[in-house]
This record gives C-alpha cells, sequence and structure tokens, in this order.
C-alpha cells in the first residue's frame, strides 16, 4: 500500500505536525465558531461574542457554510482537521428553525455528539456598559436546576458546555484571579445563560465580600434536537492511557474522611536479645548466663 504521508521538509513543519500528534496530557480544547449559509444579525452577533469569551482557543470563520450538519457531517469534519479543532459551534437561521445554534465536539476528528439549541433572548456584551474581563480569562462554571443530574440529554449537555468553556489546566489558583463567571441554570424547559464578573470588595477582615457584577452576554435558550454518541463510543471517548493511570500502592488506605493509613510489615523480634538499661540489679549472674550457654560453666575446675 502507498502511504500518502510525506515527511517535513522544513523544521516548521515539523513543529506543525509535532504539534499534532497524540500526546499523554492533551492540548487545551480548540473550538471552531461556524456560520451557516443563511446566518442573521443575531446569530451572527452570538457568534462573535462567544468567540470573545472563548478566545484565544477559538477561531471563528467570518464567510457563511452552506451546511446541514444534522444530515451531512464532512464539512465539520474537514474543519476540524483543517483547523485542529475537537469542539465546534455553528449558527444558522431559517423559518423553521429561527436563531439556530448547535453545540458539538469531535472525537478522533468525527462527530460525537452534538446538541441543538433556539435563542430566545439575547443580550450582547456591547449593549452591557460595565468592565469587562481581559482575554483569556479562565471563567468558574456554576450549574443550577435538577435537569443537569437527572435526564440524560441535559447531563450530556452540561459535559458539553463543560468541555466547551472550561479553559486550559492550571496547577494553582490565585484569589485575585477568580473574576469570570458562567451560569447555567435549567428550569421550566429553558436554559439560561449568565456571565458575571466578580468584584472583591472589603470586609475588614482577610476574607472579600465578592459581588457579582452582570457583564454580558447572556442567552435564554431552548433545546431542539439531539445527536448523542452510543454507550460504547463514548466510553471509548473518555478512556485514559495506561501511562497516566495512578499506580495502586500496596498497604495504602483511606477511611471516610480521608484519613491515609498505612500498614508496616516488620520481621518478628526476639524479646531476649533486646538491648535494656544497664544497671548493677538487672545484670545476670553466673549461674544463669552458664544455663544460658548449656549447663558448662564459664571457669576451669580445679586441678586435683
Amino acid at each position: 500500500l502507498l502511504c500518502c504521508y510525506r515527511k517535513p521538509k522544513t523544521k516548521r513543519a515539523k513543529r506543525f505536525l509535532e504539534k499534532r500528534e497524540p500526546k499523554l496530557k492533551e492540548n487545551t480544547k480548540n473550538a471552531m465558531l461556524i456560520k451557516g449559509g443563511n446566518a442573521n444579525l443575531t446569530v451572527t452577533e452570538v457568534l462573535k461574542d462567544i468567540y470573545a469569551v472563548k478566545k484565544p482557543f477559538a477561531v471563528l470563520y467570518k464567510k457563511k457554510n452552506i451546511t446541514r450538519p444534522f444530515e451531512d457531517q464532512t464539512s465539520l469534519e474537514f474543519f476540524s482537521k483543517k483547523s485542529d479543532c475537537s469542539l465546534f459551534l455553528f449558527g444558522s437561521h431559517n423559518k423553521k428553525r429561527p436563531n439556530n445554534l448547535i453545540i458539538g465536539r469531535m472525537f478522533d476528528y468525527h462527530v460525537l455528539d452534538m446538541i441543538e439549541l433556539g435563542i430566545e433572548k439575547f443580550v450582547s456584551l456591547k449593549d452591557v456598559k460595565n468592565s469587562k474581563c481581559p482575554e483569556g480569562t479562565k471563567p468558574m462554571l456554576i450549574f443550577a436546576g435538577d435537569m443537569f443530574d437527572v435526564n440524560e440529554e441535559y447531563r450530556r449537555l452540561k459535559s458539553l458546555l463543560i468541555d466547551f468553556f472550561r479553559g486550559p489546566s492550571v496547577p494553582s489558583i490565585r484569589l485575585a484571579g477568580l473574576e469570570y463567571v458562567l451560569h447555567f441554570t435549567a428550569v421550566d424547559g429553558k436554559i439560561y445563560m449568565r456571565s458575571y464578573k466578580v468584584l472583591l470588595k472589603k470586609s475588614g477582615c482577610k476574607i472579600p465580600r465578592i459581588e457579582l457584577e452582570e457583564m454580558g452576554p447572556s442567552l435564554d435558550l431552548v433545546m431542539r434536537r439531539t445527536h448523542l454518541a452510543s454507550d460504547d463510543l463514548y466510553k471509548l471517548s473518555l478512556k485514559q492511557p495506561k501511562a497516566l493511570k495512578p499506580k495502586k500502592k500496596k498497604n495504602i488506605s483511606h477511611d471516610v474522611f480521608g484519613t491515609t493509613y498505612g500498614r508496616i510489615h516488620m520481621q518478628k523480634q526476639d524479646l531476649g536479645k533486646l538491648q535494656t538499661r544497664k544497671m548493677k540489679g538487672l545484670k545476670k549472674r553466673p549461674a544463669e548466663k552458664s544455663a544460658e550457654d548449656g549447663g558448662v560453666s564459664p571457669k576451669k575446675s580445679k586441678s586435683t
């Protein structure tokens, strides 16, 4: 069989291919925002605002793309390979499904699952005249509503939204960096998305007083169609390599409160050879020593 893979001729091409190679620890997931062939002003503004929230881990396609993801997914898979994005948000508008958004994710450059949402109300970043968070701020995600835990479609939507907005993994957190909140509420068949800026006020003690100031965008959404992966494919996408799985440590256990207990194995001790404090009263008599040595007296017998 002829191999279509060609070796890179330049160092730049080599770095580009190495960046796309599979890794033990994945890079931060990138998202592509695609505008449909008949997107209106509302959908365009929503895509721009979500791109501003998601930057720099997002790619915005400004040209219109005539495609229908629920019927043909080849164009989405092509754009995913081209831009190396595993998340997508597709916006469209028509008479049957006005102000339409399709959010989804890829696995091995194929569509894993996607959910169609309808926009009922939208307030953009420009409409809210408050201070904004700087670009690339990692948000805190809050989900409210029993539907996110009870209904399978809402549970998968919650997983999709976490994947989409979670941002890069960080080793440590500082208090001043917690300044952006994304709040999702599911109630009465609708999903409300609100974004707030965290303000740290003086409280007279070490812990500051926290206030939330709405900064946009805010969306009122309703769920329409869903395309969910099968349980086997979903489990396969969650599979971790063996190198990342934590190794089991022997003789270590944890209780309900998280306390760690360790079991130590020691050889059997001979208490007779135990070194004690040297005292005159604890010295062994000659008769005891001879008994321990097998009845042979250490003193030589006098010759007759």
